[in-house]
């Protein structure tokens, strides 16, 4: 049994440090794409937001912009799938703000790139995978939210390979 906990702990770390080191190196170029912004109205680098996400998974969304095309999201929360104690994802994300053009506020469309990590209870090895958000986000003019919908076709890669869907629709607070 101490040699099944002893397991399940490492796995864990070895999950987060996974899914760590992905988001990591997406990040990494960040900073290059700030040659490629252009005026889309107020900047949203550098700013926070912070709220809920209801579907997989639901919990806390945070998201931050790194210039005013790309940022990075997360979230952490229950999962609805089978024997998950805990769901936690992160993706980089990249918006176009052209795509569908609003009468008022702004509504982009971004795709992203990341991972997912499910802590699984009943001595089940924990689940990682990569994942492929596909999302609009709602931001009003005036008001610091966005309401957001994304799906997020999802491969799990350990313990076992197979396919999945992932997402849900929120609201965000911006700091």
């Amino acid at each position: 049994e101490r040699r099944k906990q002893k397991r399940r702990f490492m796995n864990r770390i070895f999950c987060c440090a996974a899914l760590l080191a992905t988001v990591c190196g997406l990040c990494a170029r960040a900073d290059e794409t700030d040659a490629l912004t252009k005026d889309i109205g107020p900047s949203d680098a550098g700013r926070l937001g912070a709220g809920i996400i209801v579907g997989e998974p639901t919990g806390a969304s945070v998201k931050y912009w790194f210039n005013d095309l790309m940022a990075i999201d997360g979230a952490a929360g229950w999962s609805t799938h089978d024997h998950s104690d805990f769901y936690l994802h992160s993706d980089v994300l990249w918006h176009n703000f052209d795509l569908i053009p609003v009468p008022r506020g702004r509504l982009p469309v971004y795709i992203g790139a990341g991972g997912l990590v499910r802590f699984r209870d009943d001595n089940r090895d924990n689940q990682v995978g990569i994942r492929v958000p596909v999302g609009l986000s709602y931001m009003p003019d005036g008001l610091p939210i966005d309401v957001f919908a994304e799906i997020g076709p999802a491969l799990d890669v350990s313990p076992n390979v197979q396919g999945e869907v992932t997402g849900g629709i929120g609201i965000r607070y911006w700091f």
